[in-house]
């Protein structure tokens, strides 16, 4: 047999191989190109569902840990340089008084700022200032080592403290406690006065008892014997302000307040800056040594916080499963006159003849004000005045009655409570 000759492309060029189908061959087609094959273990996962699993798992702790971590980096961080308290030295808000502080600093005066008493007590020497803003969280205790100390006084809104510091003058108890500030002029030879020439003041002032004491500031041309601002010169300064509004930031600069202010609060080179506090209960409540706050870290302040927010919402919402609260009556009613008695045992108990007197003092006052037709807003002269003309005693004794001093025992306590109590029978309505 003959082998067949090759055919020849136009051009002379060979002619291609025939293909494999023409040469009686099979071949295996190449797969398409698709998506990358997905590896599956041999439990039916992927690395994908095993991360979402893991995710879904440990998200909460991981938000409680990163939240724990957050606060702690914030409670690391330094304390600001100012506080929210009012009448600071380092409160620079409307209510603060860092604009004083400042000003005295420049001048020289260096100010040591404390909350407690014993610290105040401690820095108050002779030959210095401790400036008190208020005596409304004060016990007795805390009064006294106050009043025992050398330093020259400074009294912002006192009430009881300035009977335990001097018997030359007192608080007048007219009942206007509640009158509005009104701008006073000094009307007094004090030099401090006569530089601030204007005061804006407003609620009782004080009551002059014997000569050593001066006030200024009067609310009227007929209260000439009582002012808002009171000065007495004895073994020690005496410098009370009956209205504290006027060393805070948004008002210093108002009225003679500047003239006042840095006069009364730098006569020495160092000033005790004395901010009374809540939890200050007098040395009596003083721990013999390191507390349990002094023992902790700085954050289990923050922590307790933390875990105190948790406890209140656990207990509302176990709290929420007994329904709503039912009202019902107190098994047994306190009457007026149990009250009373019990707040006079208190009283006796402390031997708090002061705020006693004073409280039996202000309601004769008030009430015989009320009965002789005379306005709350009346003065001390202008009380006095009209009981000794309705009871025709002498004016003198009638001021002794309702603003002398206080009694130091129990039998001087009774007999006072007698003697108003005769004052206020012999006052009729007109």
């Amino acid at each position: 047999m003959s082998t067949p000759a090759p055919v020849s492309a136009p051009g002379g060029a060979p002619a291609p191989p025939p293909a494999p189908e023409a040469a009686g061959t099979s071949a295996t087609a190449a797969p398409a190109p698709g998506p990358a094959p997905v590896t599956v273990t041999g439990d039916g996962s992927t690395a994908r569902s095993r991360a979402g699993s893991r995710w879904r798992r440990w998200r909460f702790p991981l938000a409680v840990l990163s939240l724990l971590v957050l606060v702690g980096l914030l409670a690391a961080l330094p304390e600001p340089r100012t506080s929210t308290v009012a009448l600071a030295p380092d409160n620079a808000a409307p209510e603060g008084a860092r604009a004083v502080a400042q000003v005295l600093g420049d001048q020289g005066v260096e100010v040591t700022y404390v909350r407690r008493t014993s610290e105040a007590v401690a820095a108050a020497a002779e030959g210095t200032t401790l400036l008190v803003t208020g005596d409304a969280l004060l016990g007795l205790s805390q009064m006294e080592d106050l009043a025992a100390t050398g330093a020259d006084l400074v009294l912002l809104d006192p009430t009881a403290l300035l009977d335990e510091v001097t018997t030359a003058a007192t608080r007048s108890w007219s009942g206007a406690d509640d009158t509005a500030p009104t701008t006073r002029t000094a009307r007094c030879e004090d030099p401090t006065a006569a530089a601030a020439e204007t005061f804006r003041s407003g609620g009782p002032g004080f009551t002059v008892l014997t000569p050593e004491a001066v006030t200024c500031f009067p609310t009227s041309t007929d209260d000439e014997g009582s002012g808002a601002y009171l000065v007495v010169d004895g073994e020690r300064r005496v410098t009370a302000f009956a209205d504290a509004r006027f060393l805070r930031n948004d008002t210093i600069a108002d009225e003679g307040h500047a003239a006042l202010a840095l006069r009364a609060l730098g006569r020495h080179e160092q000033l005790t800056w004395y901010v009374p506090s809540l939890d200050d209960f007098g040395d009596e409540a003083e721990p013999a040594g390191p507390g349990i706050g002094d023992l902790l870290p700085p954050v289990a302040e923050v922590l307790a916080l933390q875990l105190l927010v948790v406890v209140g919402v656990a207990a509302l919402w176990r709290g929420r499963r007994l329904g709503r609260v039912v009202t019902e009556p107190l098994p047994v009613t306190v009457r007026a006159a149990e009250t009373t008695r019990g707040r006079g045992r208190l009283y006796r108990r402390a031997r708090s003849y002061g705020h006693a007197a004073a409280a039996l003092r202000a309601g004769t006052a008030a009430r015989c004000a009320q009965r002789l037709g005379l306005p709350r807003s009346a003065g001390a002269h202008a009380v006095i005045d009209a009981l000794a003309q309705a009871t025709r005693r002498p004016a003198d004794e009638v001021a002794g009655l309702l603003y002398g001093p206080p009694p130091k025992d129990d039998a001087g306590l009774a007999q006072l409570a007698r003697r108003l109590d005769e004052l206020e029978s012999e006052v009729h309505r007109s």
